[in-house]
């Protein structure tokens, strides 16, 4: 095995700046929806709208960084028979102790799974969220530029949806973490220092 330097220090700090802020905002997004009472109503709205601001300009800056530096190629989407396999492991090889059918390397940091549902998380729910919120906020303004023909409860419901969506992804993506061989996973321990350990055949 040797210890491998798979994650930059800016890869690092997007994913925790981001796991904060999609957790604020689902919180105060639940709560605006009258699920329960934390912030109080009109708190929670100025905490979502400031928090999808941030957020916003996040995931701007995040897509620069991918591009430019060919990180983008971490989510090209594998073969079907590799995400395939990587679905029996979860779903039924995990719980037999069988081996794990996927080693990391600088070229491949995710599993074929993670990388479709990657692909899946940053060209479908993160546009529907941030394009269906954008038009909430503005909503006083759709007449002004020519949206007056949309539905607001459509868009509502494509937000709602969407964040449904992003926090089922994040319950799928935290309970992932508990099953690698370390404790709260290797994962969350590389995505903290940077390192993980991989074979050495590997390392390339």
């Amino acid at each position: 095995m040797a210890k491998v330097k798979l994650y930059a220090v800016f890869e690092r700090f997007w994913h925790w700046i981001q796991a904060l802020l999609i957790t604020l905002m689902l919180i105060t997004g639940f709560e605006i929806h009258g699920s329960f009472s934390l912030f109080g109503w009109e708190q929670a709205v100025d905490i979502h709208g400031i928090v999808a601001w941030t957020l916003i300009g996040l995931w701007i800056f995040a897509w620069f960084w991918h591009l430019t530096t060919g990180e983008w190629k971490q989510y090209i989407p594998s073969a079907p028979e590799r995400i395939l396999a990587m679905v029996k492991f979860y779903a039924f090889g995990i719980f037999q102790g069988k081996a794990h059918p996927f080693h990391k390397n600088r070229r491949h940091k995710h599993n074929p799974l993670q990388s479709s549902a990657y692909l899946g998380l940053y060209i479908f729910i993160m546009p529907a969220i941030w394009i269906s919120g954008l038009l909430y906020m503005f909503y006083a303004d759709w007449s002004a530029i020519g949206l007056g023909w949309l539905p607001l409860g459509a868009v509502a419901l494509i937000h709602t949806g969407a964040a449904f969506l992003m926090l089922t992804f994040l319950a799928a993506h935290l309970y992932l973490t508990t099953t690698m061989s370390e404790p709260m996973g290797a994962d969350v321990k590389a995505m903290i220092t940077g390192y993980e350990e991989i074979p050495d055949q590997d390392k390339s």
